[in-house]
């Protein structure tokens, strides 16, 4: 349920409101967009009555049910378009950002190598993973602790905001000069992940599970706003169904759905999706097409020697070549850079 109020609301009344709402023991989430500020109540809220809620508190506008169980972040709740800023960077609301780098951190050299390349080429944020989340227990599960130290490196020499994904809660205090926080597919649904994640402030790039279903995506995403961090950016990167010949299916139906039922950004990564180099730069334009807010590509200086997906890796200048075609159509589609 979700109370819209009205636009001269003051702060005193409306912090009244809210220790009034609480007290009859719901959780709320307060939105406060361009237009209206909103109050959601998180809670069993069939008994309570709306038309009181509004005769009886001067400030309400109008009340309304939400169906649906995710509410924070739903577009009810907060009609808006999200903006998540980093440094110099924003993400979503008619912004366009390109992440790009390589799979796995491999040495200080090489990061800092495809970071000033794929800067110069367009890239605002550089991804690289520290920790590696394998399916085998025998592939290469990334540096650790001193990959996470190159990165910064790569940061200080180019001055991009920085993605990685982390394994676990026990993990954040490493995370700390990270400003991007990636929850990848496997862990969409570790809500104790998520819960930490929600309390952390950092934006948060949450990742769709491969076999998980839009509504679930959603509430994964609900799990770290409730807990008070409204900073996440929703990545499609595939499902998994019957098709062998790539390695996951995207689904690009996802991208305008996500964004009709909720406020955050919505990003594709192409890499993932597909694991196969030739077709990342046709998913990318589609990407762009369906309204995206951004791409995640990985990249590579020599993907013939990745130690991790090198098949789905573009090289630096495949990269150049690709960013500048995708600059151009998210310009042509009225998407900003900066």
């Amino acid at each position: 349920m979700v109370f819209v109020l009205k636009k001269n609301a003051t702060e005193e009344k409306i912090g009244a409101f809210v220790k009034k709402i609480e007290s009859a023991g719901f959780s709320t989430f307060l939105s406060t967009g361009t237009e209206h500020t909103v109050v959601c109540l998180i809670g069993n809220t069939a008994k309570l009555d709306i038309d009181l809620v509004v005769q009886t508190n001067d400030i309400v506008e109008y009340g309304r049910r939400v169906t649906e169980p995710y509410k924070a972040v739903n577009r009810a709740v907060h009609p808006g378009d999200t903006l998540i800023r980093v440094g110099d960077v924003t993400i979503g609301a008619g912004f366009f950002q390109v992440i790009s780098g390589p799979c796995s951190v491999e040495s200080e050299e090489q990061i800092i190598k495809v970071a000033k390349s794929v800067k110069e080429s367009g890239a605002t944020l550089l991804r690289g993973g520290a920790f590696k989340p394998r399916s085998s227990p025998y592939s290469f599960q990334g540096l650790q602790e001193k990959g996470l130290d190159f990165l910064l490196a790569a940061k200080k020499a180019t001055g991009l905001p920085i993605v990685t994904e982390i394994m676990n809660q026990t993990q954040f205090p490493l995370f700390e000069n990270v400003d991007i926080i990636q929850i990848g597919t496997r862990n969409m649904q570790n809500y104790d992940l998520l819960k930490e994640a929600g309390r952390c402030k950092k934006p948060i790039l949450l990742k769709r599970g491969f076999s998980s279903t839009i509504e679930e995506f959603l509430m994964s995403a609900e799990y770290i706003v409730a807990e008070g961090n409204p900073n996440v950016i929703l990545c499609e990167r595939g499902i998994r169904t019957f098709e062998t010949m790539t390695r996951n299916t995207l689904d690009l139906s996802a991208i305008p759905l996500l964004k009709q039922k909720s406020h955050l950004p919505v990003i594709v990564d192409p890499s993932h999706a597909a694991g196969i180099r030739s077709l990342v730069p046709a998913l990318s334009r589609a990407a762009v097409a369906v309204g995206a807010d951004g791409l995640m590509i990985e990249t590579h200086n020599d993907p013939a020697a990745a130690l991790c997906d090198g098949a789905q890796s573009l090289d630096l200048d495949q990269f150049r070549e690709l960013c500048a075609d995708i600059l151009k159509r998210a310009a042509f589609e009225g998407k900003r850079m900066r």
